[in-house]
């Protein structure tokens, strides 16, 4: 990606608590936060460094924990996956979530033109970054799995997140904000799939060998 000079970003290089706000606000008061988003000077490393590389990891720890401590249910059964291989799954699933963030604000940028925006590298991975922070943030609640679903509200609501930011910072009109997000959306969840059939395909064997 093109990177525009970044002389003083936020949150990036900011202490733990600028992420916290800057997730606190996107998650609250997306309209504000959205506007003031994109008059930040950023870099493709500002993005991901400390706020993607931090956020993206919620989850995947999370879900790791919660399955050495309470178990995962399938099919009615429930088993502790074994450790390592647990860990190698958390482990691919965040690096395969860093990557499906990139990948996304490629799509993001190649399709402004077509409703009515403005390419913009850099612009497009804020708006797949910082709309993503509501569904890490709910990543949390894979620490205990009978509360999974209310991660997935998280996950649904991170769709208005990208539905506020994508006339905002891609410049496309209001009019076409909702094809805009319709079209982003069915990417980002083939792109989803693929990460858990790749993740899935890995804890199989566990699974198999236990069930066994």
């Amino acid at each position: 990606m093109s990177d525009i000079p970044s002389s003083n970003p936020t949150p990036p290089g900011h202490p733990a608590s600028g992420i916290i706000q800057r997730a606190k606000d996107i998650i609250l008061k997306p309209k504000e936060t959205w506007s003031g988003i994109a008059a930040e000077p950023a870099t493709t490393q500002s993005i991901y460094v400390p706020y993607v590389l931090l956020l993206a990891a919620i989850g995947p720890l999370a879900g790791f924990i919660g399955g050495q401590v309470f178990g995962i249910t399938v099919f009615g059964v429930t088993y502790h996956p074994p450790l390592v291989g647990a860990l190698v799954s958390a482990i691919v699933s965040y690096g395969l979530g860093l990557a499906t963030v990139f990948v996304l604000a490629l799509v993001i940028d190649g399709l402004a033109p077509n409703f009515g925006g403005q390419k913009d590298q850099v612009q497009a991975l804020k708006v797949a970054a910082y709309s993503a922070t509501a569904g890490w943030v709910g990543g949390v609640f894979q620490l205990i799995p009978a509360l999974s679903l209310i991660g997935v509200l998280f996950g649904l609501y991170g769709l208005y997140l990208l539905y506020l930011g994508l006339p905002v910072l891609m410049k496309s009109p209001q009019d076409k904000a909702f094809g805009y997000t319709a079209v982003v959306v069915v990417v980002a969840i083939v792109l989803f799939l693929i990460v858990g059939a790749v993740v899935g395909a890995l804890a199989a064997p566990s699974l198999l060998s236990i069930r066994g």
